[in-house]
């Protein structure tokens, strides 16, 4: 694909997985159930949520809205790579390849504030019981949200205006099964200082803030637990945040086994299939982790499908 030096092109080429014609068919099968699963399972959180009263609390006022993000965030990516299997036409033009990428920093930020929110909500509920109510109320929860989005889009606009100031080689390849913003950037041929700095300060603020917060949160979890003196207690304090800890933990290793594939040499292939893990699988086990974990969405899923309580 021979073009010059010149932002007006008009698409690209991701080269995915595997050009192997006998792979394909295993690939479209993999995605499509990976997919229909996790847009079900969250889809059903969404359903519960919405008609059981019991779960109208911040804790699952929160895990409504991650749902509903995981299954945007799943849907940036996945369909487009289903159709690139199915016809076997690898490209996306450029505006597409510009709307991916910035759909996908927003709906991951979403992601990642959430969670923290999340996680200071269990901490209030733990740490300060008392006060819980008062200061988790529907007006700040709501807030919360709304602040996240509006973070999140200002970055995502951010990055992917800055994207739109570079210019593009011959070299039009994307290693990778969809519009990355670090791949992007590495494709250019003009100066990227200002992305690349603009990209890291955002993951120390963005990412490592938060990531700070979830931490500072659970230290202080886990001190309030073992200041309880029952065993009981204890159980039921480590049970209301464990299936949280777990969806953190999964998101924030799987998002960090990316970044090191990513900086490693030779390293197109396996950034991809990390990538599989925070982009499909950690979406998709997020439902199954709260509702085998959580009484109370198992209880409310069994009047979902029952029909009563």
């Amino acid at each position: 694909m021979e073009l010059e030096n010149d932002t007006r092109i008009s698409e690209f080429l991701l080269l995915g997985f595997s050009e192997k014609p006998e792979l394909q068919p295993f690939l479209f099968g993999l995605f499509l159930s990976l997919y229909l699963v996790t847009i079900f399972g969250n889809l059903l959180i969404i359903l519960v949520f919405s008609s059981d009263s019991h779960l109208h609390t911040p804790m699952y006022f929160f895990l409504a809205n991650l749902s509903f993000v995981d299954i945007c965030f799943t849907s940036t990516t996945i369909p487009k790579l289903l159709v690139n299997i199915q016809t076997q036409r690898k490209v996306i033009t450029y505006k597409s390849c510009i709307m991916q990428m910035y759909f996908f920093i927003l709906f991951i930020g979403l992601d990642n504030f959430l969670l923290t929110v999340m996680a200071y909500d269990r901490f209030m509920a733990i740490c300060h019981p008392l006060h819980y109510t008062v200061i988790m109320n529907p007006r700040l929860c709501a807030l919360f949200v709304l602040v996240s989005w509006i973070m999140s889009a200002l970055h995502s606009l951010l990055e992917s205006l800055m994207v739109l100031q570079l210019s593009f080689c011959t070299a039009l390849e994307i290693p990778h099964f969809f519009c990355e913003l670090n791949q992007m950037i590495q494709l250019a041929c003009s100066d990227t200082f200002l992305n690349d700095l603009v990209m890291y300060c955002a993951t120390v603020l963005l990412v490592g803030a938060p990531l700070a917060g979830v931490l500072y949160s659970y230290s202080k979890i886990l001190s309030s637990i073992r200041g309880i003196s029952s065993a009981q207690g204890k159980h039921k304090a480590f049970s209301t945040c464990a299936s949280h800890l777990l969806v953190v933990s999964l998101f924030y290793c799987t998002g960090l086994g990316v970044y090191l594939s990513s900086d490693a040499p030779q390293s197109s292939h396996s950034s991809a299939v990390a990538s599989v893990m925070y982009t499909v699988v950690t979406p998709m086990l997020n439902p199954f982790i709260y509702s085998l974990r959580n009484k109370d969405i198992k209880e409310a899923l069994t009047v979902f499908f029952r029909g009563k309580p």
